[in-house]
């Protein structure tokens, strides 16, 4: 029996999926594992894609009716034949040593879920860099998406995250809503008793959104679900989550504030400046670093509007999420 299994849900993204199973193939890992591809109800399917692979990986394939990325990976788990699930999202791609990496830390010290951070590959866009870099800098997020200090009680990402199967068949796996499915997820893991850890050697090439728009809608939704999700997990609540919120009132009132005296217009501009400085230098480009700015207020003012507006209906109101936000829940 394979020790992982990789388990991947794909929506119409047959050459993403092409992509990730040859970083796969060239992987450094000399156990063998297993790939589990699961088809969403897409229309335009993998199946030929994973067929040109069946020579080069112990790879499965199914298809199943849409009912949401969550119930796929579940769908995925239940068949997969390994002892330990690595989910991954379709949109990445493996350096050669992740699995590993993953190993060689679950070796030292057993963790029944973990979860890795992602990063920008030369070959992305610069967009697509840019949006990378307002996802994971500290400037931007905080590091609320993975630091070198989680070890306990982080909250791993669905597009890459380990789960034991033993964890799985506890907890049932992933829930109905999404986004948000992957923190849910995480909570009830520490609710049975298990641990949760980040690693941050297992890092994986993550694709994400390539257009403005797409990215707005992602990080609306990001900042819709995480009122429910402490509805549901109160322990869970941070004040950093309120974080994007309180940058929109800041811009706000320093361009209010900024008609009357400019001086009120220096800590925005000191801000814009350290993003723009900082991104260029990590990324090497000057063009790069300028898109981190529209990318930054994309993000905060997407997720903050959406998070005031979800907080007012969920906490204030009492509202069912699920009547109130029926397009974040799969049936």
């Amino acid at each position: 029996m394979n020790k992982y299994s990789f388990v991947v849900p794909v929506y119409n993204r047959p050459q993403e999926v092409r992509e990730l199973l040859e970083s796969m193939v060239v992987l450094d890992f000399t156990e063998p594992f297993e790939v589990v591809i699961v088809e969403d109800g897409s229309t335009e399917t993998s199946a030929n894609v994973v067929s040109q692979f069946s020579d080069k990986l112990n790879i499965s394939y199914y298809y199943k009716k849409n009912s949401g990325p969550g119930d796929s990976r579940n769908y995925g788990m239940a068949r997969a034949k390994g002892n330990y699930f690595v989910i991954l999202d379709s949109d990445c791609i493996l350096p050669s040593n992740y699995l590993s990496s993953v190993d060689k830390f679950l070796s030292a010290r057993f963790f029944h879920c973990f979860g890795g951070p992602d990063a920008a590959h030369t070959s992305f866009s610069p967009l697509q860099k840019a949006i990378n870099y307002v996802m994971t800098s500290l400037l931007t997020t905080g590091g609320i998406r993975g630091n070198k200090k989680g070890i306990q009680k982080f909250e791993p990402r669905s597009f890459n995250m380990g789960i034991s199967k033993e964890a799985f068949e506890a907890t049932g796996g992933f829930g109905k809503i999404h986004p948000g499915e992957d923190p849910d997820l995480s909570q009830r893991i520490l609710l049975a008793g298990y641990q949760t850890v980040f690693i941050p050697d297992s890092f994986v090439y993550h694709k994400r959104r390539i257009s403005w728009n797409k990215f707005y809608l992602q990080v609306k939704k990001f900042g819709m679900v995480r009122p429910i999700l402490n509805q549901w997990h109160p322990s869970s609540s941070k004040i950093t989550f309120w974080f994007p919120s309180l940058f929109i009132f800041f811009v706000l009132l320093s361009l209010i504030l900024g008609i009357y005296n400019w001086v009120f217009l220096i800590p925005l501009g000191v801000y814009i400046l350290a993003i723009f400085v900082d991104s260029s230098i990590n990324n090497r480009s000057l063009y790069i670093g300028f898109l981190s700015i529209p990318a930054v207020f994309i993000q905060f003012f997407g997720y903050g509007l959406a998070f005031i507006k979800s907080f007012f209906f969920v906490s204030v109101l009492n509202k069912d999420p699920q009547k109130q936000f029926p397009f974040l829940f799969f049936k």
